[in-house]
């Protein structure tokens, strides 16, 4: 009996247009093959969901409802592989700024921890750019 291909086709839940964009902040890359693309967004989002996962177990075991960074640090640990690699750039706890429960502020003022910067910015044009002024006086 001849076996049934599976025609479905996978996509990659992140916009690749971004990934690439991530890619291309390595200055030793300088062009981004599809096929490359393709398995580092797919590496990229079974990554994120075996941290989620694991972060969730933590939170199970631990009788809480939302996923905080000490779960997802305590998930890091357990897990060796990504402890080596990924440890070392979640925050501590000591660097964390103290956590008021004002929820009216924007995120956009809400502080970043020590060492870190907003994911926004990555994807705004710099505005530090000056305009050069050309003096055209000619006496």
């Amino acid at each position: 009996m001849a076996e049934e291909e599976n025609t479905e086709t996978i996509r990659p839940e992140f916009p690749t247009g971004r990934v690439k964009r991530i890619m291309k902040l390595d200055r030793d890359i300088n062009k981004v093959n599809s096929e490359a693309l393709f398995l580092v967004s797919c590496s990229a989002e079974l990554f994120l969901r075996f941290l989620a996962e694991k972060s969730s177990e933590v939170v199970i075991q631990k009788n809480r409802k939302t996923v905080k960074l000490e779960h997802m640090r305590i998930a890091v640990q357990r897990h060796r592989p990504t402890s080596d690699f990924l440890l070392d750039s979640l925050p501590l706890p000591s660097q964390l700024p103290a956590t008021d429960h004002n929820r009216s502020r924007p995120v956009a003022e809400k502080p970043v921890p020590a060492g870190t910067r907003r994911i926004d910015d990555f994807f705004n044009k710099p505005t530090d750019k000056i305009p050069v002024q050309i003096d055209n006086d000619e006496a």
